[in-house]
């Protein structure tokens, strides 16, 4: 598999594993919490002439925001994936993403590179419109603009309804996300499977903190299919166990012909932002 596949493929996934606070009705969610995350990456599994014989790499995500101002989230992800013969390829993806507190506009801004030369750079941002109609604005590669007739979520809104989904006790979640990756003209459509909420202790020691105690988490698994190609099998598959306030642990990041393990390994809580009367 080329790492450019690499390149997109968790970008919009990643960028709703913190939740925005008011996003469900008061006294339903957990308060939010701002935080960084450093996640280890390893090859799981590994299939096929095309998969990496071994992988490594590292994610780094981090979360700010509030509910009046809106939510940055900014990721990289490295991974440097030896093939059976020839060198190792390593490529080099990060994100900055702004969505607004009401799910109505979203920003983003991907750059890639592969082997240290630059790939690919995507800039834009989206904005729905009354009834649902989806408005992307398209800086690079190239000046572009489109207008979908798709009732669309981007990423927070999707996570809005993947813990609506848990808390109702809801196992299966189908939606359209437009998260700016690919060319930032495609919308993905995804079908989320949310497993039985625990309260139990977890292995990862970055995760083991007092404001993750006996807070419930739900395993939760997200299949990313190009447009009008559900029927086949997904583009990738992000797996990951999400805590109420947001915080995720225990990636798997499944591109078909290898699977790549994400361990916690660093945690930071930062101060949380509060609305300014």
């Amino acid at each position: 598999m080329a790492p450019s596949r690499l390149s997109g493929a968790v970008v919009g996934a990643f960028a709703f594993l913190a939740v925005p606070a008011g996003a469900e009705p008061a006294g339903v969610l957990a308060p939010l919490a701002a935080h960084r995350a450093v996640y280890d990456l390893t090859l799981s599994s590994s299939t096929g002439n095309k998969a990496p014989a071994s992988a490594r790499g590292r994610i780094a995500f981090d979360f700010s925001g509030s509910a009046c101002e809106g939510y940055v989230q900014n990721f990289r992800q490295i991974t440097e994936l030896q093939p059976a013969e020839g060198p190792p390829r390593l490529s080099d993806m990060r994100s900055a993403t702004f969505e607004t507190a009401d799910g109505n506009d979203f920003r983003f801004k991907i750059e890639t590179k592969i082997d240290n030369s630059r790939a690919e750079d995507i800039d834009g941002k989206a904005k729905k419109a009354p009834g649902a109609a989806l408005s992307i604005d398209i800086a690079k590669p190239k000046r572009a603009r489109l207008d979908l007739k798709s009732e669309s979520l981007f990423p927070t809104q999707h996570l809005r309804r993947i813990l609506a989904a848990a808390r109702a006790g809801e196992s299966i979640l189908e939606a359209k996300v437009y998260d700016g990756s690919g060319d930032g003209a495609k919308v993905f459509d995804t079908l989320s499977v949310v497993g039985k909420a625990s309260t139990r202790a977890v292995d990862e020691k970055a995760a083991q903190i007092d404001a993750l105690k006996s807070m419930r988490h739900w395993p939760v698994a997200i299949s990313y299919f190009e447009p009008d190609k559900k029927d086949q099998h997904p583009a990738y598959v992000l797996s990951f166990d999400l805590y109420e306030n947001g915080i995720s642990r225990a990636l798997r990041l499944d591109y078909g012909d290898f699977v790549l393990a994400g361990e916690m390994r660093e945690l930071t809580l930062l101060p949380a932002k509060t609305c300014k009367k």
